[in-house]
């Protein structure tokens, strides 16, 4: 039989993923902060038509910039402590889901503890039984 399990992804930090995971930050950051420079002109577009109350579509556009720079502020705060993590740490990628055959008579521990897949520079290093 076989069943759905959840099984961990980490990625070993070293120079290569140190450099892709702050690249992807700033990306992201970038197009956050493009994301609030469009709602401000939309916002500003929008005001002109004088068809909305102008405190409530301030409010409203007020809220999605500030829910962005919020994001923003923890992309910052993980671009710090990616500098200060040393290499060989393991940063939790992302969750996958697998098929796992069982049988009468495994071990249901062994079974629920699940795996920890270890990946270093895109290459799997290591399965882990949890």
């Amino acid at each position: 039989m076989k069943i759905i399990q959840t099984v961990t992804v980490k990625q070993v930090l070293t120079e290569k993923s140190r450099e892709e995971l702050s690249s992807k930050y700033m990306v992201s950051k970038q197009q956050l902060q493009k994301e609030c420079d469009q709602l401000l002109f939309e916002m500003k577009k929008l005001e002109r038509t004088k068809k909305f109350s102008p405190a409530g579509l301030k409010a409203q556009f007020d809220k999605e910039i500030d829910l962005r720079k919020e994001k923003i502020r923890l992309i910052d705060f993980q671009i710090e402590q990616l500098g200060m993590l040393p290499y060989g740490s393991e940063l939790k990628d992302q969750d996958v889901q697998v098929l796992v055959d069982i049988q009468v008579g495994d071990q249901w521990e062994n079974v629920v503890n699940g795996k920890t897949i270890i990946v270093k520079d895109g290459i799997i290093a290591e399965i882990r039984e949890r």
